[in-house]
């Protein structure tokens, strides 16, 4: 063994590496990223639990009972003037649970059966229980305290009620995640491998010395990955219903619009990462750090965004996958609500015409 031969081979393969920005990207970017991203990102504990608070006794003992909610980090309460107002804050998805005190709360006190009633978010069951648990933490704590004070007078108790997902079933939560999911890699993975493999083999190049125009192949080449994801699309939607009873309760009609903007979008992004990495490997790299591990960890499919940093959510929501998933979950979970079904699907239509625009125009300069 030469040392001078085995000194210039790894100084060679060191500048290679140098000079390769792919395998810098992987080797140093991504597992930063990673654990920036998984460590602040990912947590099990639930935070800044947005609570409609109904006080329909205006007690000093109506107050005290609900008192854990204020100053504490794992709750924003809302306070609330009647029952609709809370109703429809959660179904525009912006609070985890309601509480109600009845109007004769401070008199059932005084009869040891006074009873509080809870009504949780259930699309995410995780964030639903544990909010749950959290709430009867913090009712025990005033039934211990109000017997330090007093006589054994009162006791509190919590009725609780799960809406959107009367089975309190995980399942009928993670399948509308699935669902993303399987779009996601068909449309991106597919999509971009493919377009690569032929890039690398040339037959793209030879299709462009002929009167064809670029926008006709690039939307040649996604009708067909259009077609499997939307059979795909239909063999999920069996499944959900027959094997899982998973319930409908909006439309398919908004469903199946959802998802076909949503696919336009995976099938755009799919076409850039193609058109600018021109090569297999490279191009599973860039779709794994782009499409998959984003819309597992940042869109709410496992972890719910509201109980995340403020930065992380912020990085979640400006992906097309936070948008589309909301979407299934409202529809199959909880119904039709049109404000936020026209909401992401402006969101997911427009992300749409930015990246089938950015692949034109990557494509033809590429190519030009």
């Amino acid at each position: 063994m030469s040392f001078m031969r085995f000194y210039a081979l790894t100084r060679k393969e060191f500048l290679q590496l140098i000079r390769d920005r792919s395998s810098l990207l992987i080797g140093a970017v991504l597992p930063l990223a990673l654990i920036l991203i998984i460590g602040y990102g990912i947590s099990l504990d639930v935070k800044n639990i947005s609570v409609a608070v109904v006080l329909e006794d205006a007690s000093p003992d109506a107050q005290r009972v609900v008192n854990f909610l204020d100053g504490s980090e794992y709750y924003s309460p809302i306070y609330v003037t009647s029952m609709n107002d809370a109703v429809d804050l959660m179904r525009r998805r912006k609070i985890d649970a309601i509480i109600v005190v009845p109007p004769d709360f401070s008199q059932a006190l005084n009869r040891r059966d006074a009873q509080l009633q809870l009504i949780l978010y259930g699309v995410n069951t995780t964030t639903a229980n544990a909010v749950k648990g959290y709430i009867e933490s913090g009712v025990a704590a005033f039934n211990a305290n109000f017997y330090a004070g007093h006589a054994p007078r009162g006791l509190v108790t919590i009725d609780s009620r799960i809406w959107f997902n009367d089975a309190n079933s995980s399942t009928w939560y993670f399948i509308p995640g699935l669902i993303m999911l399987i779009l996601t890699i068909i449309g991106i993975f597919l999509t971009a491998l493919v377009m690569a493999r032929e890039w690398e083999r040339g037959t793209l190049e030879s299709l462009f010395v002929t009167p064809v125009r670029v926008l006709e192949i690039l939307l040649s080449k996604m009708i067909p990955y259009f077609v499997i994801a939307m059979f795909g699309l239909f063999l999920c939607l069996i499944a959900a219903r027959y094997l899982y009873e998973v319930p409908l309760h909006g439309s398919l009609a908004a469903l199946m619009l959802s998802s076909v903007l949503y696919l336009f979008v995976a099938l755009g992004i799919g076409l850039v990462i193609s058109s600018v990495t021109k090569s297999q490997f490279l191009a599973a790299q860039v779709a794994l750090i782009v499409g998959f591990l984003p819309s597992v960890m940042l869109t709410g499919f496992l972890f719910d965004l509201h109980s995340v940093p403020t930065w992380v959510s912020a990085v979640g929501h400006a992906l097309p996958a936070t948008y589309y998933l909301e979407l299934l979950k409202t529809i199959f979970l909880a119904g039709d609500d049109w404000r936020l079904i026209a909401k992401n699907c402006l969101v997911l239509a427009t992300y749409a015409v930015l990246f089938i625009s950015i692949a034109l125009k990557v494509t033809r300069k590429r190519v030009g």
